[in-house]
């Protein structure tokens, strides 16, 4: 299936079996790397550097945006619909002139920090990602979650404006499946 806003050529590197929707828009597709089987939804909006794992699935609606910054997905991670992911943004406390659309010899400041979701890390609806944020495996989030950098716990879900935690996750049902199919276990692709 054609993509209408860029060729999927021109992307760094496209998964075996991986689908990105016809209207996913990525401003630099040179930048993006998609691992196998892995799920785009349209109206998907991406302006930054991306590498997502194998089996991932992006819902419709996501945008990840900080053209300066990375965002980076483990495996079998999935980021629900509406979310919006910032690698970078401007500081609100310190003026400062890093829009996109200032010449690049005149900017200054701004924040910018890559995003790094582990394997199995699940964001639910409309979750708010700010720069600098590391969650580790199995990590998930509620709907209308705000994460800020800050440390986060292995397998547990985190809700609310403040990104607090709600309780651990059970995870050994996973476990068992997981054994019955290797091909699911262990590192990422090696183009990622």
């Amino acid at each position: 299936m054609e993509n209408i806003f860029f060729d999927l050529k021109q992307l760094k590197y496209l998964g075996v079996g991986a689908i990105i929707g016809r209207t996913v828009r990525i401003r630099q597709p040179e930048k993006v790397i998609i691992g196998d089987y892995s799920i785009i939804d349209d109206f998907t909006y991406i302006s930054c550097e991306l590498e997502v794992g194998r089996h991932c699935h992006i819902a419709p609606n996501v945008t990840m945006s900080g053209g300066a910054g990375k965002v980076r997905l483990g495996d079998l991670a999935g980021i629900a619909a509406g979310s919006s992911l910032h690698a970078g943004s401007s500081d609100y406390v310190r003026a400062s002139l890093d829009l996109p659309s200032v010449p690049a010899e005149m900017r200054f400041g701004g924040v910018i920090g890559d995003i790094m979701l582990g394997d199995h890390v699940l964001l639910g609806a409309h979750t708010c990602v700010l720069p600098g944020v590391t969650l580790p495996v199995g990590v998930a989030t509620a709907a209308f979650t705000l994460l800020k950098k800050q440390l986060y716990e292995e397998w547990t879900l985190y809700g609310g404006e403040d990104g607090h935690k709600l309780c651990a996750r059970r995870h050994a049902a996973l476990d068992q499946q997981l054994m019955k199919y290797p091909e699911l276990l262990g590192t990422q692709t090696s183009q990622i």
